[in-house]
């Protein structure tokens, strides 16, 4: 019984999970064309050159400083929700996020091998890659049912669908099978 009713909690977390990793995943190659536009090749020289001498713990809060940068940004989100301005928090949603993964792809992409050496951030990352392979293979079913959903409702096929729709509440309706 429980587990029944979890399922739909665990469906949609596995769904944001695979939003953010998709997110990631299509909008990371964009974020680094732009970042590439600006000369970041001795920016990251340096901060390397930087990291190199940084013991893994200190290299976590260069990690984290983009998180800090950012906070700022998030505040307005909220205010901005408060005062029911709609459009500006979408806009400053979107930004933030494009301007958040294009720094931390950027700044992870720099510490990632001081990162894992400490063993709790490697078994955090562990984790992320496992949860997202949980996440699509939780959701499969899901995405395989709207798959099949959106092409019946292609114009071509939606009449036949929703006749048949229609045909299967009659037959349901009068306690028949189709």
């Amino acid at each position: 019984m429980r587990r029944t009713w979890l399922r739909p909690f665990w469906i949609l977390l596995a769904l944001v999970f695979l939003a953010e990793a998709w997110l990631w995943d299509h909008l990371e190659p964009l974020v680094a064309r732009v970042v590439g536009l600006i000369p970041w090749k001795k920016l990251k020289v340096r901060l390397a050159l930087l990291i190199e001498d940084l013991p893994p713990w200190a290299t976590l809060i260069v990690f984290a400083v983009p998180f800090i940068l950012l906070l700022p940004v998030k505040f307005l989100e909220v205010y901005l929700l408060a005062t029911h301005q709609w459009v500006g928090a979408c806009i400053v949603l979107v930004l933030a996020k494009l301007i958040g993964l294009g720094i931390t792809a950027f700044i992870f992409d720099v510490t990632r091998d001081k990162l894992l050496m400490m063993a709790w951030f490697r078994r955090v990352y562990e984790w992320f890659l496992w949860a997202r392979v949980w996440s699509h293979t939780i959701t499969a079913p899901v995405r395989e049912r709207m798959r099949q959903v959106v092409w019946l409702l292609k114009p071509q096929r939606a009449g036949r669908f929703l006749r048949r729709f229609m045909k299967l509440r009659r037959n349901a309706y009068r306690g028949r099978p189709a």
